[in-house]
């Protein structure tokens, strides 16, 4: 008997096998399906599933980062009161899904041996989804400080707010513009032949298009030179209303009724626009009639009681008060006052308040106001001889009668 082998330490197990071991015994099981070395489009089938996992692994994880700094921008957003924060958290989920998977997919061609033009399309076509997507970008980062812009500035200055709605569409349109020049230029485009092309072709367009580029200079014209802003209460012609918005093409405008007025802005601007939001006061003129028959010292006071009655309200100011003129049935009074805003109803509450007061006034002491009538006065000889005329066709009346009554008998 060995006593050595009695006595010496038995053998450990064999350790696990390991995540690289796992990872070999896989390969070398797929290789017994797959023909991992077969070449397809220049690239080994290994290559083309490597490729692949990068491309899923990728987009998880561009989708991951995207929700992990959009959720934690959004909890930084909440905590502060300035808008350029929510902005950013705008832009972030603005991030489309498209865009991501396309950025993976470009992730997952680097590892494959493609040919020279093949990876140029590859390139070109993640730049121009980048260039899309920065479009988009800026599209929401305009259109969120347009609208803070306007917010804010809408109760203190319309006019302001106004041309930045303007510019802010002139400051999309450039982007466009440059994007899509970038594109076409990525794509091998001559972009300088093109913009000359663009300008020859754009007299002819020009041309079969008067009527929509003459409402386009007139809404730059209504932007720059301003008539009227949006939240103005305009009157052209016999329709009026508040402006809502000014288009490109047309302005709209929200009548008292509460149907939509749509004006082309070039007809717009050939009217005559009465702007009321741009009334610092309203001057205001009212006539009131009284009889004939008043007496003289009661007519020469009319005039001082309305003056007391209108400086007796509060955002008011008298002008004059006067008899007029002699009408058919009345003497007439005319009276100006102010009302110290241009607001509609404060005005109709002051002439309510003035109407009131005067017919008060004016039953305290028994002045009567007139209202249409007419007196037709009759001479006394003609209306002696009128009776006279009368008395004698009775008569003769009666007499017809009685001639008739004695045939009748016979």
């Amino acid at each position: 008997m060995d006593i050595g082998k009695f006595f010496a330490q038995p053998e450990p197990p064999p350790d696990p096998p390991g995540l690289r071991d796992r990872v070999v015994d896989f390969w070398s099981e797929l290789g017994r399906w797959v023909r991992l070395e077969q070449v397809i489009y220049g690239n080994p089938v290994r290559q083309w599933l490597i490729a692949l996992a990068v491309f899923v692994v990728a987009a998880l994880v561009f989708r991951i980062i995207k929700a992990i700094v959009a959720r934690r921008a959004g909890k930084i957003a909440e905590r502060t009161r300035t808008n350029w924060d929510d902005a950013v958290v705008e832009t972030l989920q603005a991030t489309k899904l498209w865009f991501l998977l396309v950025l993976a997919l470009f992730c997952g061609s680097l590892v494959l041996e493609l040919p020279e033009k093949t990876r140029q399309i590859v390139q070109s076509v993640a730049i121009i989804t980048l260039l899309v997507q920065v479009a988009v970008w800026g599209t929401v980062m305009l259109t969120l400080a347009l609208t803070g812009y306007v917010k804010r500035r809408m109760a203190e200055d319309a006019a302001a707010a106004t041309t930045i709605t303007a510019l802010g569409f002139l400051g999309k349109l450039v982007l466009y513009a440059v994007i899509v020049l970038l594109i076409l230029d990525n794509l091998g485009v001559d972009v300088t032949a093109l913009v000359a092309g663009l300008g020859v072709g754009g007299i002819a367009v020009a041309l079969a298009a008067q009527n929509i580029l003459g409402d386009l200079f007139a809404s730059l014209s209504i932007v720059l030179d301003k008539p009227f802003v949006l939240g103005d209460f305009i009157i052209v012609g016999d329709l009026m209303g508040t402006v809502e918005r000014i288009g490109l093409k047309t302005t709209r405008v929200r009548s008292l009724s509460g149907e939509q007025l749509i004006f082309a802005n070039n007809d717009l601007l050939q009217s005559r626009i009465r702007n009321f939001k741009r009334m610092f006061e309203r001057r205001v003129v009212f006539s009131v009639g009284v009889v004939y028959h008043t007496p003289h010292e009661k007519v020469a006071a009319i005039p001082q009681m309305i003056r007391e009655i209108v400086e007796s309200l509060e955002q008011t100011r008298f002008d004059r008060s006067h008899l007029k003129e002699f009408g058919d049935s009345a003497l007439l009074f005319e009276t100006v006052y102010y009302v110290l805003v241009p607001n509609f109803n404060l005005y109709m509450d002051r002439q309510q308040s003035i109407n009131l007061a005067l017919l008060e006034r004016f039953a305290a002491e028994g002045i009567e106001f007139a209202y249409p009538t007419q007196t037709i006065l009759l001479e006394a000889g003609a209306e002696t001889e009128g009776d006279e005329r009368r008395t004698s066709n009775a008569e003769k009346a009666t007499s017809n009668i009685e001639h008739r009554t004695s045939n009748v008998e016979q």
